[in-house]
């Protein structure tokens, strides 16, 4: 690298320039990775992925970070730098643990405790797992400088008033009001960032309100900054989330729902919960393994209509998921989906033909 491009202050603490050459240049070689360098990512990938294949580990080609053995019972997820890994046979464990060991420092929690910022709690008499984030919501009250509010706060958004008797329902009125400032706007944003991944995780009642928000964060007003008040408001007057996982046969099952013009620019909502259970005709319900709150770009034109826009984008994301308990070692039968629209269920069995949906 050219002499020239060192600070002065780095060139003097190594002594650059008795090492340089005579043409100005000093040669430099790097043993681990720099930091800043765009293509780390893709190369430590690269050289982890040859390196356990030669010991019979290979990646999913459907399901990126999933990672099975030619022929061991065991399999893990890998996200950034973190291992969570399923094991019939200590001594398979021992076998992944041995092949990382010769390549990288790492630890190993074998109670199974933490895993992506996530607190497992293992409860093997009740056959249940707990799932929490302790102290996440309170450090980021102290980040955001919100105290929790004399009034307890227990909608993560404001709802709309029901209309009882209406034979028509109209779209919300659109707001004129002028956009906000960059600080403001780059407010909003961060606490979109800092819930996000809280409320997929363990807190699936932020989701629609966090989704609301997001719709509205490229061109932020007063109304959105309100909604972002209630909503930290909401999540300062909670107890923290604890998500509950019953063991069940690892049967996918799925909750699907809409709502009808409930969004900006006439639009719609899809929601659903995605659980494991039994092979049953009406599975127990259980903790969400993932949860929609989406809303449909399309402009719906009943609410029968967006009831069945729900239920494919529920089946659309229902196809990967089973292919992923497959490779898990879970074979899926056909994939349960209740809605709790009459109608719809008539036209998605064949049994009502409309004539005219999108």
């Amino acid at each position: 690298m050219k002499l020239a491009y060192f600070p002065d202050a780095v060139i003097d603490h190594y002594g650059l320039k008795a090492k340089a050459t005579s043409h100005g240049y000093v040669f430099v070689a790097i043993k681990r990775g720099m930091y800043g360098l765009p293509q780390s990512g893709i190369l430590a990938q690269e050289l982890l992925e040859k390196r356990l294949n030669a010991n019979g580990y290979n990646q999913s080609k459907h399901t990126p970070g999933l990672w099975t053995h030619d022929w061991r019972p065991i399999c893990f997820t890998l996200l950034v730098d973190d291992f969570g890994v399923k094991y019939v046979g200590k001594e398979h464990a021992d076998h992944l643990v041995s092949v990382i060991d010769e390549f990288y420092d790492f630890t190993t929690d074998w109670e199974g405790k933490r895993y992506l910022g996530l607190t497992f709690d293992w409860d093997y008499d009740s056959r249940k797992v707990h799932l929490s984030m302790p102290e996440y919501i309170s450090s980021a009250m102290k980040r955001f400088k919100h105290d929790r509010p004399d009034k307890v706060q227990h909608q993560p958004h404001a709802h709309t008033p029901p209309s009882y008797g209406a034979k028509v329902q109209y779209a919300k009125e659109e707001s004129d009001e002028p956009e906000l400032d960059n600080d403001k706007k780059k407010f909003i944003q961060q606490v979109l960032g800092t819930f996000l991944y809280y409320a997929r995780a363990v807190d699936s009642t932020m989701l629609v309100a966090l989704s609301a928000i997001a719709s509205e964060q490229a061109h932020p007003t007063s109304a959105t900054l309100q909604k972002v008040k209630q909503f930290l408001a909401y999540a300062a007057s909670q107890e923290e989330a604890v998500l509950t996982h019953h063991a069940s046969n690892m049967v996918l099952a799925i909750h699907s729902n809409a709502s009808y013009l409930s969004e900006s620019k006439a639009r719609s909502r899809a929601g659903g919960h995605f659980f494991m259970s039994n092979d049953h005709a009406d599975p127990p319900n259980n903790g969400a393994v993932l949860n929609i709150a989406q809303i449909i770009r399309a402009v719906m034109s009943s609410a029968a209509e967006a009831e069945i826009g729900a239920m494919y984008i529920n089946a659309r994301e229902a196809v990967p998921t089973r292919r992923t308990l497959e490779e898990l070692g879970h074979p899926q039968p056909k994939t349960p989906m209740q809605t709790d629209n009459t109608a719809v269920q008539a036209v998605v069995t064949n049994n009502v033909q409309p004539r005219r949906t999108k």
